[in-house]
């Protein structure tokens, strides 16, 4: 995934699930993957890449049309 992708997508995950209240863990709960991966998937220096699946399990916890997680914040 391209570096700029990359880090839109990490802080919009940061911005919904804060915005949702939920903890990485819960969140890693809800979509179903470890916690490990979101603790990942938000760490500024990792370079996480998503599966299609997991963006679009990201878009219906958080209730958002899943371009949303590509925006620049």
């Amino acid at each position: 995934m391209n570096t700029k992708i990359n880090e839109a997508v990490r802080k919009n995950v940061i911005y919904y699930r804060k915005t949702n209240n939920l903890t990485q863990a819960e969140l890693a709960e809800k979509i179903g993957v470890s916690h490990d991966f979101i603790r990942q998937a938000e760490a500024p220096n990792v370079q996480k890449n998503f599966s299609i699946k997991t963006i679009e399990k990201l878009a219906d916890e958080f209730e958002i049309d899943y371009i949303k997680l590509f925006e620049n914040r």
